[in-house]
């Protein structure tokens, strides 16, 4: 990980901040469409700053600069950021947010900027909130995008791939149904339209799929859905006849810039609608945008008086898997589980027999290959993981090729990765050892099994969300003083984003806020990390389904999980003694489960199977017992 020396784009920066009568700047990580992953040309928090981590967010003053991350990033940005940047570890006790440093620079009626397009409406205000209250003048809502001036000709263009449509079999609900679902949500909650600006719910809602953004299978557009009206905006350059087809006569296409300007006439339309009514009385119907849409966008409809902001319906229903995509998450995990049977059998042997040297970017490219060959693979769903030794502390470690290191076989080797088929979404990770571990990393690991096992055998009543389960994850490492700085679960799309929301397992309110619901597809991956040692983490993907049990109090349905990931622990890393007879007995059942699943695809690959059957032979204590 090098580092960048950001001085001189800091100068021209603050330069332009005085030009724009700006004292504090604010570069979130996020684009228009509050995207976790970015196009090239959206990376601005990382060309000014240095850090490449996926979450942060970058401040600068005339004479300061902050970087504001969590904890996954600590390692990662204290080795990328360069000695003009101050870091802020957000969620240690006594470090402000990023919104506390920011109104705390605006005191003395000091003004903050920020690009409204790139920072939701909700998180504005709160902002604004906070600036005067520290003193500050206001939050300027700057158009021009300050660090593209910075950037200028170097900026990557805007990726402009055709979009494809997803064939009914993969998707398992026609988009018009989807439609329909919709207007009758707008109906039931009396609101005069939906505008739609997350990129994964404009894809899920129309069957579309794209390729505007690494690993996420989306394209840069917005929709707006009214009781009588569908629109997609969309830049033209991204059509095909097999899209415009499927649309049909449902869907009116138009430019994706052509979003502002027709919002503008939604809220106009808004004004003459309650005029004709002539009941004041009558409530006031708002255009709806979701909590995650720009303060530009909420702006555009006019403000306040004529939105409401509300958690996505269509991400709602996005989360909660049909019959079709839950079959398609259960066939290609099988397959991308083999794929990694393949891998490690193959890496094992390079490392050890044939005493190969390998470093981390060679050996992801050969687990790249053994996927793609795979049926119905189309690309990776992130970059991979792969980690030797110290790196493996790094939660979010990205190899660079050619600045990366060897794979020590005496070291712990942390893998997580995964693709995208057309029948769903992987993201898997296992640690293993090619020699022999330590003890503490023996219990490590021990203990982080223990802690999938027990969100894998959870059972819950209807209305539990993620945030009510997550120690059963942290539990047996609390119990020794220890901990992990990510949530324990993600959702995953469907053939689309590897992280979804709303629903997740972990200490965040907003996990809280949402139950877990039947047909919900999320991680389960606990770890624990010794910075500069090494790194465990274990995930496996899994889907909440209706439970059987003895009793049913209260007359409501119970919850519980389904495990699709098909892949072995490592036995080699296993305290066979710190596990209980249930847990042995899950771990038995499962490493059974991946042998006969995947064992089909070994039948010319003697070296994988030989690896998939010793891995897999059930464990008992008395084997432990005796060393």
């Amino acid at each position: 990980m090098e580092t960048v020396n950001t001085t001189e784009r800091l100068r021209e920066l603050r330069q332009l901040m005085k030009e724009h009568s700006v004292d504090v700047y604010i570069v979130p990580s996020e684009d228009s469409h509050q995207s976790e992953y970015i196009a090239p040309c959206d990376a601005r928090r990382e060309y000014i700053s240095g850090f490449s981590g996926s979450a942060g967010t970058a401040v600068v003053t005339s004479e300061k600069a902050a970087l504001a991350t969590d904890g996954r990033y600590f390692n990662q940005a204290s080795k990328q950021l360069d000695s003009n940047w101050q870091l802020l570890k957000q969620g240690l006790e006594d470090v402000p947010t990023w919104q506390e440093w920011s109104a705390e620079q605006s005191e003395g009626q000091k003004a903050v900027g920020v690009d409204p397009s790139v920072i939701t409406a909700p998180e504005a205000r709160k902002l604004e909130e906070k600036i005067k209250k520290k003193g500050g003048s206001s939050l300027v809502g700057v158009k021009t995008n300050l660090v593209d001036r910075v950037w200028g000709d170097k900026r990557p263009p805007r990726p402009n791939e055709k979009a494809s449509v997803l064939d009914i079999k993969y998707a398992g609900k026609k988009f018009e149904e989807k439609i329909d679902d919709v207007r009758k949500e707008l109906e039931k909650k009396k609101g005069a339209g939906l505008i739609i600006s997350m990129l994964d719910e404009v894809a899920w809602l129309f069957n579309l799929r794209g390729n505007d953004i690494p690993y996420n299978p989306v394209f840069f557009s917005y929709a707006a859905i009214t009781p009588t009206t569908a629109t997609l905006y969309i830049d033209a350059r991204k059509l095909t006849s097999d899209l415009t087809a499927h649309l049909g006569d449902h869907v009116q296409i138009r430019p994706y810039e052509a979003i502002f300007e027709d919002s503008a006439t939604f809220g106009r339309s808004l004004e003459s609608e309650s005029a004709s009514e002539g009941m004041p009385q009558a409530p006031k119907l708002k255009f709806w945008i979701s909590t995650k849409a720009s303060w530009a966008l909420s702006l555009g409809l006019g403000g306040q008086e004529k939105v409401e902001e509300v958690r996505s319906p269509v991400g709602d229903a996005k989360a909660i898997k049909n019959e079709t995509e839950l079959e398609g998450m259960r066939a290609c995990h099988i397959r991308d589980g083999a794929s990694l049977s393949e891998y490690f059998a193959w890496l094992e042997e390079e490392l050890i027999v044939k005493q190969n040297q390998l470093d981390e970017v060679e050996a992801a490219d050969k687990l790249e290959e053994i996927r793609s060959k795979k049926e119905r693979f189309v690309g990776l769903s992130f970059d991979t993981i792969s980690s030797t030794g110290a790196n493996a502390a790094v939660i979010h470690y990205k190899p660079e090729r050619g600045n990366c290191s060897t794979i020590d076989p005496k070291a712990v080797y942390l893998c997580d990765s995964g693709a995208q088929y057309l029948d769903g979404t992987t993201d898997t990770t296992r640690t293993l050892h090619f020699g022999e571990p330590t003890e503490m990393e023996r219990k490590s690991y021990t203990l982080v099994l223990k802690g999938v096992i027990a969100i894998d055998r959870a059972v819950f009543p209807k209305g539990t969300s993620g945030f009510a389960i997550d120690t059963l994850a942290r539990q047996f490492l609390w119990r020794e003083g220890l901990d992990y700085r990510h949530g324990t679960g993600h959702g995953v799309g469907s053939y689309l984003n590897v992280h979804e929301g709303p629903i997740g397992i972990g200490t965040r309110i907003a996990f809280s806020e949402v139950p877990l619901s039947i047909g919900n597809v999320l991680s389960d991956e606990p770890g624990y990390y010794e910075d500069g040692n090494f790194g465990i983490r274990i995930e496996n993907m899994i889907m909440a389904k209706e439970a059987k049990t003895n009793h049913k109090f209260g007359d409501k349905p119970w919850l519980s999980f389904e495990h699709v990931t098909i892949v072995p622990m490592c036995r080699n890393m296993i305290d066979g003694k710190m596990l209980t007879p249930e847990e042995r007995t899950w771990l038995n059942d499962y490493h059974q489960e991946v042998y006969e699943k995947t064992k089909p695809f070994f039948k010319d690959d003697e070296r994988t199977l030989k690896w998939l059957e010793r891995e897999t032979r059930p464990i008992h204590v008395m084997e432990f017992a005796l060393s």
